[in-house]
């Protein structure tokens, strides 16, 4: 998946039009599988294809809980809400296997 083809599921997952914040979005959420994949590694910068989709949804759940951020319960009007936790809930990382390397 491309940068663009992101960047357009981005905006159509989170009906976000700032191309700056979708754009600080799938940077971070970027940053944040590559600390997960390569946790001992930071000369690394380009998210592996098989984990572009962790990126993604990442970025739009950052997105998405705008406004909520850190929010544990909320109950109104028959709507209940309550996050994993307040930074990205670790289940978004489920698949994503770190690498490791042999030291010589």
């Amino acid at each position: 998946m491309t940068e663009e083809q992101m960047m357009t599921m981005l905006r159509n997952m989170t009906d976000e039009a700032d191309n700056a914040l979708l754009t600080a979005a799938l940077a971070y959420a970027g940053q944040e599988v590559l600390n997960r994949v390569y946790p001992y590694d930071t000369s690394v910068t380009v998210v592996p294809a098989r984990y572009r989709v962790n990126q993604l949804n990442i970025a739009a759940y950052l997105l998405n809980k705008r406004g909520a951020e850190g929010q544990l319960v909320m109950s109104e009007n028959g709507i209940y809400r309550s996050f994993e936790s307040a930074a990205i809930p670790s289940s978004m990382f489920a698949g994503i296997v770190p690498f490791a390397g042999a030291i010589g």
